[in-house]
């Protein structure tokens, strides 16, 4: 499967909590531009940011942040929105998490 490309990468996942970044939040970022811009590639550079998104939408980007709290989220969003190109953010913090998985193959249906 790996050399086929279907398995991309092995990692570790790191319980947010046990590593000081209880605070997980969703952050939809407005830019200036759309895709790979200056600003997705400034915000590749900070260590908060665990996944950026590229979307249709209300938004042009949704980022997937974990900070240590409120004060460490508000200290990123400022980061963020001094960068050069971002128009605004809105954030979602996140209260509890029920799943999270990576994508399933879709079953095929028994021969009848």
């Amino acid at each position: 499967m790996r050399r086929d490309g279907v398995i991309r990468q092995t990692v570790a996942q790191l319980d947010g909590e046990k590593i000081g970044c209880p605070l997980l939040a969703f952050v939809h970022v407005m830019t200036e531009g759309w895709g790979m811009t200056a600003p997705t590639e400034a915000l590749r550079d900070l260590a908060d940011v665990e996944e950026i998104h590229t979307v249709a939408g209300d938004a042009c980007l949704i980022l997937k942040l974990r900070c240590s709290g409120p004060a460490g989220l508000e200290r990123l969003l400022l980061r963020i929105q001094c960068i050069d190109g971002v128009r605004s953010t809105h954030s979602y913090v996140v209260l509890g998490t029920y799943l999270e998985r990576g994508p399933m193959p879709e079953l095929s249906e028994p021969a009848t």
